[in-house]
């Protein structure tokens, strides 16, 4: 593609979309699942030039080469999947990672399964890609990954019968982590939940990373999905909070950890059930193109989570004035998550929190 004379702002926020349109997982382009309305996984939608081009950025090379940028306490550097480009995703060792690395928030997104288990897992199927079935599972065995079996049709015990430990490529590894060893079985948000608890407390952890843990929050993405109801299927009315709401807020609240979570989601529906529940939970909407500020405020959320090239310095200025944070997603390139700091975003959602924790001082 021929270079063109941009400015420097719009260039980046177009690369930024660009590379937000196959998750970046280390040095290699990995195509990913399908995402319900994520850019990440659904292909090029950026901004364009007069000519229907991708502007290309001839000035993120310097900004690579930069030091730390200054950023307040609260800016909000968010493990995607844990630290989805080193360990495979949503698996103990990749929230691990992530811990370990200093993010300030894991990263996360739940189904629910037969028997009403909120399960940590980014699609509705189970496949071969990323799992297998437990060379160490006892019988009866649930079916072959290869056969795409829905989480919804599966119980909690049948589904930590898979070991998601498959490699997808760049710095991706599937090794082994200090307190999680190498257990990479599908989880349940209680484990999760647990394991955090176990970590903050472990005297191999170093005391910082063990204080970082007591604190920790976590985003939980409902997998809710106005396309495709058969994704979580527990009969949710669009209005009154389903099974699956309540289930997640009542374990929430249990753990005394309304004051830690974030509750996300592509489906408005389903912040609104959640905010109908609990008020003290702080809801996030994720979107994949431009928004405006009312209309988030509309679901009751109080972040706007946008695809990375959509958090352009007039959309973040609108969304703080409306109140609103704004953490974009999945931002990987250090070189661009220096110009959505330049345009004031108040975190970022990252499979690599090691780049990104190198370009940021507090």
């Amino acid at each position: 593609m021929p270079k063109r004379s941009v400015r420097l702002i719009a260039l980046c926020a177009a690369l930024a979309v660009t590379r937000c349109a196959t998750t970046q997982v280390g040095a290699t382009d990995v195509s990913m699942p399908a995402h319900d309305g994520a850019l990440d996984d659904r292909g090029d939608a950026s901004p364009r030039d007069a000519s229907g081009d991708v502007a290309e950025d001839a000035g993120l090379d310097a900004a690579r080469d930069a030091g730390p940028v200054v950023v307040s306490a609260s800016f909000d550097v968010q493990g995607h999947r844990g630290a989805r480009g080193l360990r495979p995703e949503n698996t103990l060792p990749s929230f691990e990672r992530a811990l370990t690395l200093g993010v300030d928030t894991l990263e996360t997104d739940l189904h629910l399964s037969s028997d009403g288990a909120l399960i940590v897992w980014h699609d509705p199927t189970i496949d071969d890609r990323l799992c297998r079935i437990d060379p160490r599972a006892e019988p009866p065995l649930p079916p072959e990954p290869s056969a795409r079996p829905r989480i919804r049709a599966l119980s909690a015990s049948q589904l930590r019968k898979y070991r998601c430990d498959r490699v997808t490529g760049g710095e991706q590894r599937a090794e082994p982590e200090v307190v999680s060893g190498d257990d990479y079985h599908l989880l349940e948000l209680s484990e999760l939940f647990d394991f955090v608890g176990r970590y903050s407390s472990d005297a191999r952890v170093p005391e910082a990373a063990r204080a970082r843990a007591v604190r920790v929050r976590f985003d939980l993405e409902t997998k809710r999905s106005i396309e495709d109801p058969t994704a979580i299927d527990d009969g949710f009315d669009g209005t009154s909070p389903g099974p699956f709401e309540r289930a997640l807020v009542a374990l929430v609240r249990a753990r005394g950890l309304e004051d830690r979570v974030i509750v996300q989601s592509f489906d408005p529906r389903s912040l609104r059930a959640v905010r109908a529940l609990s008020s003290a939970i702080t809801t996030s909407l994720l979107t994949v193109g431009a928004e405006t500020p009312e209309n988030v405020r509309a679901t009751g959320a109080a972040i706007w989570s946008p695809s990375g090239g959509f958090a352009m310095r007039a959309a973040v200025t609108a969304a703080h004035r409306a109140g609103l944070r704004v953490i974009p997603w999945t931002i990987n390139d250090p070189a661009q998550f220096r110009v959505l700091l330049s345009h004031g975003v108040d975190g970022v959602i990252t499979d690599r929190p090691d780049l990104l924790l190198r370009a940021i001082t507090r």
